[in-house]
């Protein structure tokens, strides 16, 4: 029976799906929601609109107004009721989600509780107790300040890195040419560690604030990288710029200084969704105003996009993982390619003793892991892709004298199991390669 003077905490699951079944008899048209749908049995209903419905139904008084403001109060009541509230989430075509779309149709078809004729009879309404409002999420602000330019060339650079001068030159050489350079190689060869030394190269100097890192993976989308609509932290979504634009920006306000995008494990994210229309415009001779195109995003009276002459991009791609697809022929064109290798020379040696590693631990290190390196590239199910790097042992031990154990512990933790995936259908390969490691 109605109750003028029920209180919306002492609203029922069986009021709420006596209103959604009345919603769906009568076809009431009913304002859309913007940020939060109620899920049930396949269909999306706005939470104010079914619990307004519902209040009426309840009080007898179909002029009601539902007590409550949208959002969160709303929603954490239904919730409460054992009803799903679901985010709104824009989707554009060529994003990660696009591969979803068979997924969130099926999850569409879930709803949470009792259906209508399932319900017992109440036998006594009880007040639910009002929960607390829940405190906006937000980021904290960082007080966070570029450490001021330092000096940086070729003598530096060789300092710290363990391949020749000559390919530092060749590298440094193709990221002028090409404007975009991709460093490919086994996991552990310092792909990374390269990439922002010619970035520093490029500069002439460890100048942090026009360099900027950002690593792809497969949720990563258009909508991160150039433009598209987020979550504001007030509960609806805003049109905000990604990483690139902003960088392009700060790039064109100073033309006659180098800015450089370092993009870490390139090939993990779908590049052609990511990049998108944008493809083109990593051409050299496509650079500046003149090739600017318009995002599809933007407003029409949008100033067009472009990238600026003065940006350089530098990707890393682990050429050992094979749940990755290979790059696009078109976006492979836009790119020079430099491969890395694992480096157990001289410039390592030098590097450890420095370090207080002992001499016999240097050559049982220098020994085993090029042996180990050219059984791997001989191996017709692996090959040199998957060969060990260097970056293994760039970690110093902790305390001085701990050479051996420092070197057992690298090999017992972190390389053997690694030869226990390699073979995991030979186990007696792996034993035999971890015998000759460790033994």
């Amino acid at each position: 029976m109605p109750t003028p003077d029920l209180a919306p905490t002492q609203l029922t699951r069986e009021q709420v799906l006596r209103a959604l079944r009345h919603l769906d008899r009568a076809a009431l048209p009913v304002p859309p929601s913007t940020v939060y749908d109620l899920v049930y049995r396949g269909r999306r209903y706005p939470p104010r609109a079914v619990a307004q419905q519902a209040w009426r139904l309840a009080t007898g008084d179909m002029e009601a107004t539902w007590p409550l403001p949208a959002g969160a109060p709303t929603n954490r009541l239904l919730e409460q009721l054992d009803f799903t509230i679901a985010t709104k989430r824009p989707t554009l075509a060529n994003s990660p989600l696009d591969g979803d779309v068979a997924a969130q149709d099926a999850a569409t078809e879930l709803y949470t509780g009792l259906s209508s004729d399932e319900v017992p009879a109440p036998t006594a309404r009880k007040s639910l107790p009002a929960a607390p409002e829940p405190a906006i999420a937000q980021e904290p602000e960082l007080a966070y300040t570029p450490p001021a330019p330092e000096p940086y060339d070729r003598a530096a650079a060789l300092t710290e890195l363990f391949i020749s001068g000559e390919k530092l030159d060749e590298a440094l050489e193709g990221l002028q040419r090409k404007q975009n350079l991709i460093l490919q190689g086994p996991p552990g060869t310092g792909k990374t560690f390269l990439a922002r030394r010619l970035a520093w190269l490029l500069l002439g100097a460890q100048d942090d604030a026009r360099v900027e890192l950002v690593q792809f993976h497969p949720s990563y989308s258009y909508e991160d990288f150039v433009q598209g609509f987020r979550p504001d932290g007030q509960g609806s979504f805003r049109l905000q710029d990604g990483i690139l634009p902003d960088v392009c920006r700060r790039a064109e306000l100073l033309p006659e200084r180098p800015f450089v995008l370092l993009i870490d494990e390139i090939n993990r994210g779908h590049l052609n969704r990511i990049f998108g229309e944008l493809l083109v415009l990593l051409e050299p001779d496509k650079r500046g105003p003149r090739h600017a195109v318009r995002l599809p995003y933007a407003a029409p009276d949008a100033p067009r996009f472009a990238v600026p002459p003065n940006l350089y991009l530098i990707g890393t791609m682990n050429t050992a993982d094979r749940s990755l697809a290979p790059l696009d022929y078109a976006l492979r064109r836009r790119f020079a390619f430099v491969g890395m290798a694992p480096e157990f020379g001289a410039p390592l040696r030098e590097f450890l003793a420095t370090q207080g590693i002992n001499t016999a631990t240097l050559e049982r290190l220098l020994a085993r892991l090029p042996a180990l390196n050219q059984t791997i590239a001989a191996d017709p199910d692996l090959g040199p892709d998957f060969q060990i790097g260097h970056s293994y042992f760039c970690q110093p031990p902790l305390s001085p004298g701990a050479s051996t154990h420092w070197l057992n512990m690298i090999f017992t933790q972190e390389i053997a199991p690694l030869l226990d995936d390699y073979w995991f259908d030979q186990p007696g390969q792996a034993a035999t390669q971890k015998q000759a490691l460790l033994g």
